[in-house]
């Protein structure tokens, strides 16, 4: 056709600008990247690669000379499931999910913050190559992603020279690994608190096991990081449950004994019913404080199965997702030095993918809190300063 378009025409041009040769020699000055930045730079929340809340994405893991503050991870493992697998393709769930977080409209009025605008250098490092064929060997592969994950240099005075990680699950095992590079990394044992309607500290020895067992599983890997030192379960230093509701084994209350063993404190999903969400929040605080280095992990199926049926161990009577953003809210004050949001399994949520937004909020809370703590701290600590110096 001899007939071309102005549309086309001037689409060719451009394209021949863009890509020509000429295009590579040019020089461009700071205004001008700041012309195209402003001009082509903003992502609408359904376009994009699919980064969490549509972060910088890099694969930290491969360049470790990256900096940030805050790092989300996705570790897509599901092989210490005992009921229902798909937990593996939970990470990419949410980001998906998160895709109406952008950093433009990410105010939130509870916090006074936008943690996506505010100190800390967010990024998404992307996903651990987790094997699903030999489970020692993903662990391995967890433990020394994240060591080296929460060794990156921070950007910010606030991170108090450590950044924090942020883990898209993938099933529950996940925390072993994430404590044991806390620990490695703090010098220190942490608390946990965990949300969740199970106990997850069942010692493996109690599973049937005539034909041999492995210990790590997404139901005893606290007993294990408690066998191995990793949890600061003192007289004065003890972890938390919140969201209880499972069943237990055999007839009697043996698996409250072992866990009351391993210094949990214990906060059921029924107690809602009779103290609201400020007493779960009270209760709470009042275990963990606000000094101690705290883990927080968040299992989805804390919340009812009307909530987040797209977890792989569901159980009825559970929380809704407000109740559990208004006590995440309530909890802001904890110092919390790394955190998880596992069990997501896409496979059994509904086509308006509740399960996953559910995550992807928790996640955002998350993030506000840490933001907001840390501009605390680095208010006192500059007060502090002050009275010092005079």
């Amino acid at each position: 056709m001899k007939f071309v378009s102005l549309l086309h025409l001037l689409s060719f041009i451009g394209s021949g600008y863009a890509c020509g040769g000429h295009n590579d020699e040019k020089e461009w000055s700071s205004e001008e990247l700041a012309e195209l930045e402003a001009k082509w730079g903003h992502e609408w929340s359904f376009n994009g690669i699919g980064s969490f809340a549509h972060l910088d994405y890099v694969k930290c893991l491969t360049n470790p000379q990256e900096t940030y503050d805050i790092a989300i991870i996705g570790a897509p493992f599901d092989n210490a499931v005992s009921f229902r697998p798909g937990a593996r393709f939970g990470p990419r769930a949410i980001r998906q999910a998160s895709s109406r977080q952008t950093s433009l409209r990410a105010f939130n009025p509870r916090a006074n913050v936008n943690p996506y605008q505010n100190w800390a250098k967010i990024v998404d490092c992307g996903d651990i190559p987790i094997t699903p064929f030999d489970n020692n060997i993903a662990t391995e592969q967890m433990t020394q992603a994240f060591k080296n994950l929460g060794r990156a240099r921070p950007t910010s005075s606030l991170s108090q020279g450590r950044p924090k990680l942020i883990t898209l699950g993938g099933d529950h095992s996940l925390a072993l690994p994430a404590l044991r590079s806390l620990n490695e990394i703090y010098g220190r044992p942490v608390r946990v608190l965990h949300f969740d309607a199970h106990l997850d500290t069942w010692d493996p020895a109690a599973y049937p096991s005539a034909w041999g067992s492995t210990h790590f599983t997404h139901g005893s890997m606290f007993w294990m990081a408690n066998q191995e030192g990793l949890l600061s379960n003192s007289s004065t230093g003890q972890s938390v449950h919140a969201g209880l509701r499972t069943r237990l084994s055999g007839t009697d209350w043996a698996d409250h004994e072992s866990d009351t063993a391993q210094n949990w404190v214990r906060f059921a999903a029924d107690e809602i019913d009779d103290i609201g969400t400020k007493g779960i929040i009270d209760g709470i605080m009042s275990v963990l404080g606000t000094e101690d280095p705290v883990y927080l992990s968040v299992d989805i199926d804390v919340l009812d199965v009307a909530f987040a049926p797209g977890t792989g161990t569901p159980e009825p009577g559970g929380w809704t997702t407000r109740e559990l953003i208004r006590i995440l809210r309530g909890i802001e004050g904890l110092n919390i030095v790394g955190a998880d949001v596992v069990e997501v399994s896409p496979a059994y949520q509904g086509r308006g993918e509740e399960t996953a937004l559910a995550a992807a909020q928790v996640v955002y809370e998350i993030l506000s809190s840490i933001i907001k703590k840390g501009l605390e701290d680095g208010a006192k600590e500059k007060r502090g300063s002050g009275r010092d110096e005079l």
